[in-house]
């Protein structure tokens, strides 16, 4: 089974963690960011295909997507389906 999307999610994994940003770093251009324990806390997560992952909020039930940086382990950028 082939999948359209490595590549391009190759491309971007690398990039992301070619520099990973600090927490501060990425606060500042995505707005709220969650370490794993957090994540946990805050999602039920869904689904991973790096640098991706799928999660439900936990709150109210919404469905999304956000991104992730290996080291440190980061997850940002939320956003509802």
């Amino acid at each position: 089974m082939t999948d359209p999307t490595e590549d391009i999610r190759r491309q971007e994994l690398a990039q992301i963690n070619a520099e990973p940003d600090s927490g501060e770093e990425l606060e500042a251009k995505h707005g709220q960011v969650w370490n794993t324990a957090e994540l946990q806390q805050d999602f039920c997560v869904e689904g991973f295909m790096a640098p991706y992952v799928v999660v439900t909020r936990n709150s109210d039930g919404v469905r999304g997507s956000m991104k992730f940086q290996h080291s440190p382990r980061l997850y940002y950028g939320f956003e509802p389906e």
